[in-house]
């Protein structure tokens, strides 16, 4: 399977030590991601009005639990939603979320933070 992604506030995942588990592990029974090419749709959709955005990049192999991808909400649009908490090991990289002009985001898995 191929690298998922997760936007998330830069400050949350920071304070991830070990295991990282957002709201949604525990309301919906999953953590939302994406694949690349669902990042900047996705941010644009869910994190509008949302500033200092960071999109972690998860190896699938590293992060042991059960990762469906799915349409959970009749979009149309299949997403891949891991059924368990992550560990911080699991992530290879972590992404700057940009804006275009017209507050649009856009991303690019070639854009790294240091």
């Amino acid at each position: 399977m191929q690298h998922l992604f997760h936007i998330v506030p830069e400050a949350q995942w920071l304070d991830v030590v070990d295991t990282y588990r957002p709201d949604s592990l525990l309301t919906e029974g999953f953590v939302h991601c994406s694949f690349a090419d669902q990042v900047a749709g996705a941010a644009d959709r869910h994190y509008r009005l949302v500033e200092d955005l960071v999109v972690v990049e998860l190896d699938p192999h590293a992060i042991g639990s059960e990762i469906r991808v799915e349409d959970s909400t009749g979009s149309g649009r299949a997403y891949p939603h891991v059924y368990g908490p992550i560990p911080r090991r699991a992530a290879v990289a972590v992404h700057a979320l940009q804006r275009d002009g017209s507050g649009h985001y856009l991303f690019s898995p070639a854009g790294r933070l240091p």
